[in-house]
């Protein structure tokens, strides 16, 4: 089974990395860019067939690993497993 999860900064925490971008946009002529903010993305493959597993398996490698909970959001999302989508 493929999930796609999207680990973002909480509300409220100061995103440098983000303000830098939205700088440099500025600078390259975009206009109107009113607010960046930066996240991360990954693509997992698990063997485990079952939904319901594997998003509780996903919840705590995020929750472990690739998300900072105390400053970071972050959505799964499990790919069709026919489709692959």
């Amino acid at each position: 089974m493929k999930a796609r999860i999207t680990v973002t900064l909480k509300n409220g925490v100061l995103d440098p990395q983000g303000k830098a971008i939205e700088g440099a946009l500025g600078s390259l002529g975009f206009e109107g860019v009113e607010g960046v903010r930066q996240g991360k993305y990954f693509e997992v493959d698990l063997a485990e067939t079952d939904a319901g597993k594997a998003r509780a398996a996903l919840d705590e490698i995020c929750a472990k690993l690739l998300a900072n909970t105390v400053i970071e959001n972050y959505a799964i999302e499990l790919a069709d497993a026919k489709s692959g989508k």
